[in-house]
């Protein structure tokens, strides 16, 4: 009996699941957001196997030239001679070994190049990173937003429910007329329809974080939550842009392509030198003018003679190029300070509107409302002052949570100007 209750139990509360589309997953913070990200983005992991590959090209460079083996063998008699055949009597065999020795230090020097290349592509990754994970930050803060503003309808239609309320027991007792009670239920109208669209607004952007996630969970089991508030304390914007140049990875990308530069040329200009070629080699039965010189040693130093000089276009090409890497570095640096300074003067810009929000407009608006709603419901204000005071507090609030918004996203521009989170 127990069992069978056990198993009804069981039933019931799967029926309730699939009822409310499944179980609501927790709601993901920030950090877990991009946690998924990093792990599931495709861009950032064919990144990875990029860097693997550089990490892979790194051993090739640093390879040796392999030896050289021949076994060649001579004297051989083909046909008789003066009726004497035979064949072997003054064959020679020869093993010979022959080495290219590399001089000028060119094997470190491709594996400085290519070390070079490596620390690019690793920069190269990072600074995809940032620019995903910008759009990425953008779309949560987005969430956030359309979360907030939904709370606000609910909590602006709660609170006029209770005023229609009032007001029904109001007309029950003759206080206000048919046309105020209908004027004030035909306003609820709005209420519902900020409620409705604030859902959907919700929805849309819970999709697009779902989109970038690459995550196909229900929209109505997916929810993400943070603080969504904004902080007054800002860094001196030098220390900032000393972060910037630091940390951003496109300037260290930049810089890198100058080293490297540098490796090419001096790569080049070792390239103009020569590489000998050392030999040696064992001969069995030669016929050499000793009669005696049964097997014999030998020996030999290939040198190419570089009459023309066949390199000094690749010396001037590598030297254009360091200049060319240099001066796209200063226009890098250029872009940094371009871009700390333009995010910083947004956020200071969005805090200067914030912070009356903050320490006036949003009670005064709460005592205007609460205030002039008294006064209506005892009679002493208009039924127009009453939706004049409602008008104004929905409107403040809203203008909060998107200067809010619009703070989170500037805090976010300035963090992809810098290279790393600088303001949460």
């Amino acid at each position: 009996m127990k069992g069978l209750l056990s198993r009804l139990c069981v039933g019931l509360l799967a029926a309730v699941v699939l009822a409310e589309g499944g179980f609501a997953q927790r709601p993901l913070t920030w950090q877990e957001v991009r946690q998924r990200f990093e792990a599931a983005n495709p861009a950032l992991r064919a990144g990875q196997i990029g860097i693997d590959e550089s990490k892979a090209q790194e051993i090739t460079a640093f390879l040796r030239p392999n030896p050289n083996f021949t076994l060649s063998t001579d004297g051989t008699q083909l046909v008789r001679y003066q009726g004497v055949w035979q064949p072997l009597a003054g064959t020679q065999l020869s093993t010979s070994f022959s080495y290219l020795h590399e001089r000028q230090r060119k094997r470190e020097l491709r594996l400085e190049s290519a070390q070079k290349a490596t620390g690019i592509a690793t920069s190269a990754q990072v600074d995809l990173e940032r620019n995903l994970v910008f759009g990425l930050r953008i779309a949560f803060v987005q969430a956030l937003q359309e979360k907030a503003i939904l709370g606000l309808a609910k909590e602006n239609l709660t609170y006029y429910d209770h005023v229609l309320d009032v007001n029904r027991e109001r007309f029950k007792a003759g206080a206000i007329s048919r046309m105020d009670l209908d004027r004030l239920e035909l306003q609820r109208l709005q209420y519902e329809s900020d409620l409705q669209v604030a859902d959907e607004s919700l929805e849309t952007a819970k999709i697009q974080l779902l989109m970038l996630l690459n995550d196909r969970t229900p929209v109505n089991q997916f929810d993400v939550a943070g603080p969504f508030d904004f902080s007054r304390q800002i860094a001196p914007l030098q220390e900032v842009r000393e972060e910037a140049l630091d940390a951003r990875p496109d300037l260290r990308a930049a810089l890198l392509a100058i080293e490297k530069a540098k490796a090419d040329h001096r790569l080049a200009v070792a390239a103009g030198s020569t590489d000998p070629t050392l030999s040696a080699w064992y001969s069995y039965n030669p016929s050499f003018n000793n009669p005696n010189d049964h097997q014999t040693l030998g020996a030999s130093i290939s040198i190419p003679l570089r009459i023309f000089d066949r390199n000094q276009g690749e010396k001037l090409r590598t030297q254009l190029d360091v200049d060319r890497n240099a001066k796209l570095a200063e226009a890098t640096r250029a872009q940094v300070f371009s871009d700390v300074d333009s995010a910083y003067a947004t956020v200071t810009s969005t805090l200067t509107l914030l912070q009356p929000y903050k320490d006036k407009y949003l009670e005064q608006a709460s005592r205007v409302r609460d205030t002039i709603a008294f006064s209506y419901e005892h009679g002493a204000m208009s039924l127009l002052d009453f939706l004049n005071a409602q008008a104004e507090y929905r409107s403040v609030q809203v203008n909060y949570l998107n200067l809010v918004a619009s703070y989170l996203s500037a805090a976010n521009q300035l963090n992809l100007a810098v290279g790393r989170e600088v303001l949460q």
